[in-house]
């Protein structure tokens, strides 16, 4: 082994020395190259992705103030607008049974057959006659001659051709007592004939002004019901599955829930492309039955339904819904307070004169929370005929005392009125519900203040109609009566119809005067509306000095639905059924367009 001598290990030291001397400065140089190529970089890096972050985030920013910029100003050129299309459901408490418009009696009933069937006449949003089926109607040349053109192309839902032959069939049927039809009545002494397709003409067995307005029941097929016996017509199957010419077409009837709990029934029906007033805007319609009103407001709450039909207004719970609407338009009737002039002391007119002074008429204009129109006589306000000169007795409460004891009925113990002993006391009958009640309570109360005794009964629509209307059986009656558009109220005040044997028994007051029954005869069978007039000013005078009944107020058909329905517009309706006398232009769907 060789001896290593100091001046190589001083050498070797010398070598170390310098080598960690150039690792040292190699590690340097090293981290000089890796600030200045790496981690600068990594800061330029870091920089320029805040740049572009901030950009995108200022990008963004601008497309949402661009959005809503936009959806502020699109107020000045976008509105939502109704569009056509969707589908509508309205319920309705009742029953149906019968869509058939020679058999239709419930609401229900009237409903359906008035959106399946279509008839010669209707009446526009202003509650005038205008054409459906027809192109027009002509009197003359003799006042009991009429002619209807039909439209041209007329077809019914299955695609027949409807013509002259069907108008002629639906009123030759309605004049077949065997068919028993509620109208036959009117339509059995009038002859119609079709002496080509697109004619038919009506011969009436006297003048009757009245009588276009008979012309708006629907037309029914005679190709599908020609070979049915007209006693078995009631009965046939076409009236639970129609076929009509009306706006929409039956689809289908379906039965929902327990017949004893919540029975509903739902009848689906299509917009007609070939209806002649056009096509409806709305694709479908369907009608929806429910056994009580419960059922009916739960249904709407829960948003089943678009629509309620026949409550008398909104219920307490939907009161604050701002999504709800409704819709209150004037009916042509009259409710009144029927005075049984054949029963007892109602039998006396300065009796019948003091109950009709003796109440204050102002508040029924408010009586079921609504504005209501009130009425003042026989015939409404601004119809042919009336007079605001020839109206009723106003209030007067100390001329109504006055009155009584002219008439012999003295107060006595408790306040009473008394006369040879018998107290002054009449039976008061009325429909149980909020309208008739209230009603019925305030007029109980202001006759109690004269001293006389009022009994009051409440009935169901069914009861009261079958069981004391029918009959006569009250010596007042709270009742309305359907005046219509034309002012022709024979059937209410001639005394042809006083008895309960006669044929329309709708003269409630049983009122008899010969110079009312002469100028009610002469007032319906003059055309000309000047003698209408005149003749109606002679029973006017008759009527208010006989007070056979005290005229309150007119009543208001009630719509609520849940937001608007465009094209409802209705200044007037006859009957509930009314309103969908211009259906075709119902639109319930919205959407933004450029104004």
């Amino acid at each position: 082994m060789s001896v290593i001598d100091d001046k190589t290990k001083r050498r070797w030291r010398r070598d170390f020395r310098k080598n960690r001397r150039d690792a040292v400065e190699f590690g340097q140089q090293a981290d000089r190259q890796i600030e200045r190529l790496l981690l600068r970089r990594f800061d330029r890096l870091l920089f320029v992705r805040r740049f572009v972050f901030l950009w995108m985030a200022l990008f963004v920013a601008l497309i949402f103030l661009t959005f809503f910029q936009a959806r502020g100003l699109s107020t000045y050129y976008q509105s939502l607008q109704p569009v056509p299309g969707g589908i509508y459901s309205e319920g309705i408490a009742g029953t149906f049974t019968n869509a058939n418009p020679l058999y239709a009696s419930s609401a229900a009933d009237r409903a359906v057959s008035r959106l399946v069937f279509a008839g010669l006449l209707k009446y526009d949003n202003g509650n005038n006659l205008v054409g459906d089926l027809a192109q027009d109607f002509v009197l003359g040349p003799a006042q009991t001659h009429y002619t209807v053109h039909l439209k041209k192309n007329l077809t019914w839902h299955d695609g027949q051709p409807l013509t002259a032959a069907d108008v002629v069939f639906t009123f030759n049927t309605i004049k077949n007592i065997q068919a028993q039809s509620s109208l036959y009545n009117a339509w059995k002494d009038v002859i119609v004939i079709a002496p080509n397709s697109s004619t038919v003409t009506f011969d009436l067995p006297a003048p009757l002004a009245s009588f276009p307005h008979s012309l708006v029941e629907g037309i029914i097929p005679a190709h599908l019901l020609k070979n049915i016996s007209p006693a078995g017509l009631r009965s046939a199957p076409f009236n639970a599955a129609p076929v009509g010419a009306g706006p929409f077409a039956w689809k289908f009837i379906e039965v929902l829930g327990n017949p004893t709990t919540d029975r509903q029934q739902r009848i689906t029906m299509a917009a007609f492309d070939k209806y002649t007033g056009g096509r409806p805007k709305l694709d479908g319609f369907n009608l929806i039955t429910y056994s009580d009103e419960k059922l009916l407001v739960s249904a709407f709450k829960k948003k089943q339904i678009n629509a309620m039909s026949g409550l008398e207004s909104i219920p307490e719970e939907l009161a604050k819904d701002k999504g709800v609407q409704l819709r209150s338009t004037p009916l042509t009737s009259i409710v009144m307070a029927f005075f049984n002039t054949s029963r007892g002391a109602l039998g006396d007119i300065g009796v019948r004169r003091a109950l009709a002074a003796g109440v204050e008429r102002q508040p029924l204009a408010n009586i079921t929370g609504r504005p209501t129109q009130l009425a003042d006589g026989p015939l409404l306000r601004g119809q042919l005929g009336y007079s605001p000169e020839l109206t009723q007795r106003g209030y007067n409460f100390d001329q109504a005392n006055q009155l009584l004891d002219g008439a012999g009925w003295a107060r006595g113990d408790r306040n009473l009125r008394y006369k040879n002993g018998q107290v002054l006391e009449v039976s008061l009958r009325s429909q149980d519900t909020q309208q008739y009640s209230l009603t019925t309570q305030y007029l109980q109360q202001q006759w109690e203040r004269l001293g006389v005794k009022v009994n009051v009964t409440y009935y169901s629509g069914d009861d009261l109609q079958g069981q004391i209307v029918s009959n006569h059986d009250y010596d007042i009656l709270v009742y309305g009566i359907g005046i219509g558009a034309d002012p022709d109220v024979f059937a209410y005040w001639d005394s042809s119809q006083a008895s309960i044997t006669s044929q329309g028994h709708s003269n409630l007051s049983e009122y008899k005067s010969a110079v009312a029954d002469e100028a009610l005869e002469a007032g319906r069978s003059r055309t000309d509306n000047a003698v209408r007039v005149v003749k109606y000013k002679a029973f006017l005078t008759a009527w208010t000095a006989d007070v056979p009944a005290l005229a309150l107020y007119q009543p208001n058909y009630i719509y609520i639905t849940r937001g608007p329905v465009f094209g409802y517009n209705r200044k007037a309706d006859n009957g509930a059924a009314d309103r969908f006398y211009n259906v075709e232009n119902w639109i319930v769907r919205q959407k933004h367009q450029t104004n």
